[in-house]
């Protein structure tokens, strides 16, 4: 299986992640950001009138037997979008990520199940102008991700199957940690693999 893109921290793969993850090592932590199912591409505003309204990727959401691929007990996980999935069990320290919105009519927040023990916990950002410009509809700030990151108790490999623009890589890779990146759309996997040749961002 060869990496679309690799260095000394990162590896990227292009591909379905339910056909790549049976061949990968064990990880340490998986922070991910699945496709919720909620059709965000067709929103006019948040995608269409930006150029990606062609795109499919949240059509549906991950089935059980996706999750299972990636997430167990011995694993560490934080998943975005934790809400909206069936198949993960009950937590009680779910991440809340407080977008700062002050009236405006997007949402307030945003929510993460995790599998960590721990209590909940609010980050509070707002999301314009992060890491440069947004690339990808549902891209999450590189702090936020590197708040994530904090919460784990390892030091090892990071892995997210659903990696989008990159963001988590970037912020494992800035944060001295080694990490795995799995998408399915080739223009992401570019977009991550620009964005991980980067010198490490301070």
């Amino acid at each position: 299986m060869k990496p679309y893109y690799q260095d000394t921290a990162v590896t990227i793969y292009h591909g379905d992640c339910r056909e790549i993850l049976p061949s990968l090592p064990k990880v340490d932590l998986v922070l991910t950001d699945p496709p919720y199912g909620i059709g965000i591409t067709k929103s006019n505003r948040l995608s269409v009138s930006r150029g990606r309204g062609a795109e499919a990727w949240d059509l549906s959401a991950p089935d059980k037997k996706t999750f299972d691929l990636f997430i167990n007990c011995n694993t560490e996980a934080i998943v975005w979008g934790g809400n909206y999935f069936q198949s993960l069990w009950p937590c009680r320290g779910f991440l809340v990520w407080d977008k700062n919105n002050s009236g405006r009519d997007f949402a307030d927040c945003e929510m993460a199940w995790t599998n960590i023990d721990m209590v909940a916990r609010i980050f509070v950002m707002r999301p314009q102008g992060m890491d440069g410009g947004k690339v990808h509809t549902t891209q999450k700030p590189k702090e936020l991700m590197q708040w994530c990151i904090n919460f784990s108790k390892t030091s090892g490999t990071i892995l997210d199957p659903f990696m989008g623009s990159g963001t988590t890589l970037r912020a494992a890779k800035d944060l001295g940690r080694k990490a795995i990146g799995i998408e399915l759309e080739e223009k992401y996997c570019e977009i991550a693999a620009k964005r991980m040749a980067q010198e490490v961002l301070l």
